[in-house]
């Protein structure tokens, strides 16, 4: 029998579908369908999620919080099932909300000692439909402070741990989400991305994020309704899954002015059909320039090429975007001072990371802005440019394997030091500038055994497409 190290612990299967011993370990798609059909009860799934997290949660500290009334709604659906009430897409699929997200009744901290006992009066618009399609909300997730910084930890909950291998971080923002995936705490997971936080721990953990286009998943209540940089999105263990959660979540409101329709638009079809045949994807293995872990790049190129098996044309190109870190720099910054404008007068409270964002957000001349937003246009026309002969870029979601979770973050990629704290991550944030649709999918494995993800990038409103792809790329790795 192979030995498992002492901080390695053995994962639940990815996805089962022959048995529903443990409901914990189903697909979101399996739950939802056997609970329609009244083969599996709510009350089951959300005893079988609440055994994972008892089981799991105190050495990787995914889960900070609990909803206490979830039971009542998972008997309450129950009642409404035997009643032969419809039911929605997401019935008894047990969802984790991100700390940075509100959920009435429920703490929601942000991760900031500022808001360590905050109890929000009503639900976010995301969990509003989330309920609304049937979902159970399990909790809250844990996340850095105000979601700044890519290694989950913050002084109100600590550290959140890689379950693949406990001494290592599972990433950021969102790396609660990502951990209680990957352990069967929940079956979907809700979470934002700014400059990767939904795609990094997606990779470090071994499960699929995907970032969606500006305006899809409109973010309310929010203070900054016109912010083209951060979004609200979908994290499952497959790409079906997370077609399945976009499908309830996407869609135009009132409360956001970016908002895009959905007329017509149908994600779980297109990731039943999977990749077109013919589709163009051109590989690049260092958009940013920042260098890139040998084992990683051979892992992505690999699942990269196989996707010819499926049928799709694949190419490989040198694509520059590393003059987009210095415009996703000045941009990130005024974000910070935007989402902390209110909280100005309790400065003194914030965290290192949000501290330094802020204070280079004020510091910053409105020449350096300027010329951060005219590089952001350059960007899209380089990518207009891409798609008149490629529907895809794919490349290394992260690169660098997960590191050491006491460690902010890793100080050299391939040898190469980095320039500032978040440097590391520029595969992910010179996408985020682009408000163009990019997921992670699992591809394989680095050189120490910890997972590695694809990063897929497709046109705008193109989320079908995407998620199309990553079903190939599941296809064409057997996943």
């Amino acid at each position: 029998m192979k030995r498992i190290a002492k901080d390695k612990q053995p994962l639940p299967p990815r996805n089962p579908r022959s048995s529903p011993a443990d409901p914990a370990d189903l697909s979101a798609t399996e739950v939802a369908r056997l609970v329609r059909n009244q083969k599996l009860s709510p009350v089951a799934v959300l005893e079988a999620c609440l055994a994972r997290v008892e089981a799991r949660n105190k050495e990787i500290n995914a889960v900070v919080t609990l909803n206490p009334r979830a039971m009542d709604e998972a008997k309450a659906l129950e009642r409404s099932i035997k009643r032969g009430t419809k039911q929605g897409p997401l019935a008894g699929v047990v969802v984790g909300i991100k700390d940075l997200t509100p959920v009435k009744g429920v703490r929601t901290t942000y991760g900031s000692l500022l808001y360590a006992d905050n109890i929000p009066t009503e639900d976010a618009l995301v969990v509003q439909r989330l309920r609304k399609a049937g979902a159970i909300i399990l909790g809250k997730t844990n996340t850095p402070e105000f979601g700044a910084g890519a290694n989950t930890y913050n002084e109100v909950f600590g550290r959140t741990r890689n379950p693949h291998d406990l001494t290592k971080t599972s990433g950021g923002s969102t790396g609660g989400g990502a951990a209680g995936l990957a352990t069967g705490m929940f079956a979907l997971a809700e979470g934002t991305d700014l400059g990767g936080s939904l795609r990094i721990p997606a990779s470090f953990c071994g499960v699929v994020g995907l970032r969606p286009s500006v305006g899809l998943v409109p973010t309310s209540p929010s203070e900054f309704a016109w912010d083209t940089l951060n979004v609200s999105g979908p994290m499952a263990r497959t790409a079906a899954d997370v077609a399945l959660m976009l499908q309830s979540i996407a869609g135009p409101s009132t409360f956001s002015p970016l908002t895009q329709p959905m007329d017509g638009r149908d994600f779980i079809a297109a990731v039943r059909k999977g990749p077109q045949k013919g589709v163009r994807v051109a590989y690049c293995a260092d958009i940013a320039g920042i260098g890139v872990d040998p084992s990683i790049e051979k892992a992505c190129r690999t699942a990269a090429f196989a996707l010819r098996k499926a049928g799709a044309r694949v190419d490989e190109i040198d694509f520059d975007l590393s003059f987009a870190r210095a415009s996703f720099m000045a941009i990130r910054s005024e974000w910070y001072v935007n989402w902390t404008y209110t909280r100005m007068d309790r400065a003194d409270k914030f965290g290192a990371n949000v501290a330094g964002n802020v204070k280079s957000g004020l510091a910053m001349n409105m020449h350096t802005l300027a010329g951060a937003e005219v590089a952001r246009g350059q960007i899209w026309h380089k990518f207009r440019q891409f798609f008149e002969k490629y529907d895809h870029l794919v490349t290394p979601c992260v690169a660098v394997s997960p590191f050491p979770v006491e460690q902010n973050y890793p100080e050299t990629v391939a040898g190469k030091k980095m320039e500032t704290y978040f440097d590391w991550f520029a595969p992910t944030y010179v996408l985020s500038v682009t408000g163009l649709p990019a997921g992670s999918v699992p591809c394989g494995l680095d050189a120490h055994g910890m997972p590695v993800g694809l990063q897929i990038v497709g046109r705008q409103f193109g989320e079908e497409e995407v998620l199309a792809l990553a079903r190939g790329v599941e296809i064409v790795t057997a996943r």
